[in-house]
C-alpha cells in the first residue's frame, strides 16, 4: 500500500509540531541543506527509530513537499530522504512513489504552463530531482547539498517540459539514441574535475516485471506491518517466498527482529536465516547481537530452536570458512543467550518479590528455558558433560527446583556427571 492511501488530511508540519522529535526533524531539515543529500539522509535515520520513521514521514516530510511555500532546497532534500528511507531496493516498492509522482506531475505541469508564457518556474530542479529518483537514479543525487541542486542551471533538455518518466510513454524508439530524449537517464558527474552529463538507456518494464515488483511492493508493506502486528496465514504464504529478495540487500535493521519474532515468529525464522546467510559484516554481528538479547518467550525459543537446526549454507566472520547458520548461532548467540535469560529471570523474580509486578513471567521464564534447554540435550545440541555448555543452567536449575520443569533438568544434568 502506498502512502498516499494513509495521507487522507494534512497534518501539522514538522516545524510546527509540539512533540520534540518532530521539532528535531524540523530543526534538521532547516540545518542540513547545506550538507550533502546522503548525509542528511543519514542523520534522520539516525534521530528516528525505524518503526516511527513511516509515520512521521507522513506527517512531517510530506506536508513539506506538497507546499509550494516550503523553501526549494528543503523540498529537495525531503524527496531524497522519501527515496533513500528504502534504498537501495528499487523504488518501484518504496510506498511513498506515488506521493513522489504526484508531486513530480504536478510540478512539471505547473513549470510547463510557465514555460509556455516565456517565464521559468523556480522548482525547475524539484522537478529534476524527481525526475531522477522516480527513474531509480536517486543515488546519484547523494554526493550533492541540496542548497547545490536548487541552484544548479539546467540544460534545455532537462527542462521541466522534456522531462517523461516511463509509466507516461506515448510512443518510444528504443533504437533511439538521442541525449535529449526524456527516457534517457542522465547521471551526474563531478564538475569540478571538467565532467558533464553522461546518459544511459532505461529498458522498458515487461509486464512480468511489472508484476513482479508489485508482488515485491506487497511484500515490503507485509514485512514492515510484522514488526507490529500478527500476520494472517495468507499474508504469511505470500511473504515467505518473497523474504530472500527483501533481505539483499536487508531493508531491515537489527532492532527490528525482536518485535517480528514476538509477533511472527513462523516469519521471523525464515527471516533470519536469509539474513545470517548473507556474507559477515556489521549488520551480521548486529544481528547476533540481538538475538542473544532476546527474552525467554515461547516465540524466541521456538526461533532459537529452528536456527540450530537450519543448515542453510553460511560463512565463519574470522575464517571464511563454510558454516551453518545452525553453526553460527551455536557459536555465536547460544551461549550468551542462554545467560540473558537467567539474567532476565533472576531480575523478574526480584521484581516479583518487591511487589513490581503481579504477573507469572518469572515462573513461565524458568519453565520456558528449562524445557527449552532440556530438548537441546535431547537433540545433542549441548553437552550435559560439558561445563562450558553446561554448569550456569545447572545452577539455575539448582536455584528453581521447586519447579518441576527446572527439577527435572537438574537431574538430567548432575547423572551425566556423576
Amino acid at each position: 500500500m502506498h502512502a498516499a492511501a494513509y495521507h487522507t488530511q494534512p497534518p501539522p508540519t514538522a516545524q510546527g509540531h509540539a512533540d520534540p522529535l518532530y521539532a528535531s526533524v524540523g530543526h534538521l531539515l532547516s540545518k542540513a541543506c547545506s550538507n550533502t543529500c546522503f548525509t542528511a539522509a543519514q542523520a534522520f535515520a539516525q534521530l528516528v527509530q525505524p518503526t516511527a520513521r513511516f509515520q512521521l514521514a507522513l506527517d512531517a516530510l510530506l506536508p513539506i513537499l506538497d507546499s509550494p511555500r516550503s523553501e526549494l532546497p528543503q523540498r529537495i532534500l525531503v524527496a531524497y530522504i522519501l527515496y533513500s528511507l528504502y534504498a537501495p531496493h528499487p523504488i518501484a516498492i518504496n510506498p511513498f512513489k506515488s506521493v513522489l509522482f504526484d508531486t513530480f506531475t504536478k510540478e512539471r505541469d505547473a513549470a510547463t504552463q510557465l514555460a509556455g508564457k516565456g517565464k521559468t518556474s523556480d522548482n525547475e530542479q524539484l522537478v529534476w530531482v524527481l525526475w531522477k529518483v522516480l527513474k531509480g537514479d536517486g543515488d546519484h543525487l547523494g554526493p550533492y547539498p541540496p542548497n547545490t541542486l536548487a541552484r544548479e542551471s539546467l540544460p534545455s533538455k532537462l527542462r521541466a517540459g522534456n522531462l517523461v518518466l516511463d509509466e507516461e510513454k506515448g510512443s518510444f524508439d528504443s533504437s533511439s539514441d538521442d541525449v535529449s530524449h526524456p527516457f534517457n537517464s542522465i547521471h551526474w558527474k563531478d564538475h569540478s574535475k571538467g565532467e558533464g552529463l553522461e546518459t544511459r538507456k532505461t529498458g522498458t518494464v515487461s509486464p512480468e516485471e511489472d508484476e513482479k515488483t508489485q508482488l515485491l511492493s506487497q511484500g515490503l508493506t507485509l514485512l514492515l506491518a510484522a514488526r507490529g502486528r500478527v500476520l494472517t496465514l495468507s499474508e504469511q504464504r505470500l511473504l515467505c517466498p518473497l523474504i530472500p529478495q527483501l533481505t539483499s540487500p536487508p531493508v531491515l535493521i537489527s532492532i527490528d527482529l525482536p518485535p517480528i519474532i514476538a509477533h511472527n515468529p513462523a516469519i521471523a525464522t525464515p527471516l533470519v536465516v536469509s539474513l545470517l546467510a548473507l556474507p559477515p559484516s556489521d549488520l551480521s554481528v548486529a544481528y547476533l547481537d540481538v538475538l542473544a538479547q532476546l527474552p525467554p518467550t515461547l516465540p524466541t525459543f521456538d526461533v532459537i530452536g529452528r536456527l540450530l537446526h537450519d543448515t542453510t549454507p553460511s560463512m565463519d566472520s574470522i575464517t571464511g570458512g563454510k558454516v551453518t547458520v545452525a553453526d553460527v548461532v551455536r557459536m555465536e548467540v547460544l551461549g550468551p543467550f542462554i545467560h540473558q535469560c537467567i539474567m532476565w529471570i533472576d531480575r523478574a523474580e526480584l521484581e516479583e518479590r518487591e511487589g513490581l509486578i503481579s504477573d507469572d513471567r518469572f515462573a513461565k521464564g524458568v519453565q520456558n528455558l528449562c524445557r527449552f534447554y532440556s530438548a537441546l540435550l535431547q537433540l545433542n545440541v549441548v553437552d550435559a558433560d560439558s561445563d562450558a555448555d553446561s554448569a550456569e543452567i545447572a545452577h539455575f536449575a539448582l536455584r528453581n527446583a521447586r519447579f518441576e520443569e527446572a527439577n527435572a533438568l537438574y537431574r538430567t544434568l548432575a547423572s551425566a556427571r556423576f
